[in-house]
């Protein structure tokens, strides 16, 4: 995904810049502007496939930097994720909700702040991807484009309903989504979460996504991100165990 897709930041402070540049280079190609002024020359001049923007600023603050953005039509498409406190976020950015991909707490942990920033990037890509397919209502793509997690997460924040399939070595894994939200998933005789946790560690394959798939069966006891979070809670627990038992064997 890497050089794919183009990221803007902007902050008055040069520290944070710097910081966010180095985690998120891996993921895109990432520019910075040093204020909101610059920000909208550097937009209009080539324009970014997300903006990451702080709200308190000198001189244009996040909040008029996005309006600005919102009132051209060259940018008005752009995602835009708001850093700022928590203060802020509750009592004067209610009304800028729907303008925004997502809000993001100040202070932050930069792990954390890469980690919300990269669901919206890999959303992008899955779109970018889409718009590119030779079909309308099918695409296909492999794992090593995108993940297991990465694709789950993606078609949960756009909320997508569509039929998800997954091939490895023989292997096939069918999942079915709601607005976002997994309703129904096999794997072979397997069926319901555990079908969705057979696959997330797969590593190589194929996935394919038919936006015109769905189903009306229930098998899923958890959330989309419920499920990601249980996985990932056995994935680590399997682990610690396999660990325990090689002391042992030692």
């Amino acid at each position: 995904m890497a050089g794919e897709i183009k990221v803007l930041l902007v902050d008055d402070n040069p520290m944070v810049l710097a910081m966010l540049r180095t985690a998120l280079s891996p993921l895109a190609t990432v520019r910075t502007a040093v204020g909101g002024e610059p920000a909208l020359a550097m937009a209009a001049e080539d324009a970014p496939d997300l903006v990451v923007t702080d709200y308190q600023m000198a001189g244009t603050d996040g909040r008029q930097l996005i309006k600005a953005l919102k009132s051209k039509s060259a940018s008005a498409h752009i995602p835009i994720i708001l850093l700022a406190s928590k203060s802020h976020i509750h009592e004067k950015l209610k009304m800028l909700q729907d303008d925004v991909e997502d809000f993001i707490e100040k202070p932050f942990f930069v792990k954390e702040a890469t980690a919300r920033i990269k669901r919206v990037l890999d959303k992008i890509a899955l779109e970018k991807m889409a718009r590119e397919a030779p079909g309308e209502s099918t695409l296909r793509g492999t794992l090593a484009q995108m993940n297991v997690i990465d694709l789950l997460q993606s078609l949960e924040l756009g909320r997508k309903t569509c039929l998800l399939s997954f091939t490895s070595n023989g292997d096939r894994c069918e999942m079915y989504f709601n607005e976002g939200q997994i309703n129904h998933a096999t794997y072979g005789a397997v069926v319901g979460d555990e079908a969705v946790f057979k696959v997330l560690t797969w590593q190589t394959g194929n996935f394919q996504i038919d936006f015109t798939g769905g189903s009306a069966e229930q098998s899923i006891s958890r959330s989309t991100q419920g499920l990601l979070m249980e996985g990932l809670r056995l994935l680590d627990e399997a682990g610690r165990d396999a660990e325990q038992d090689n002391v042992l064997d030692a």
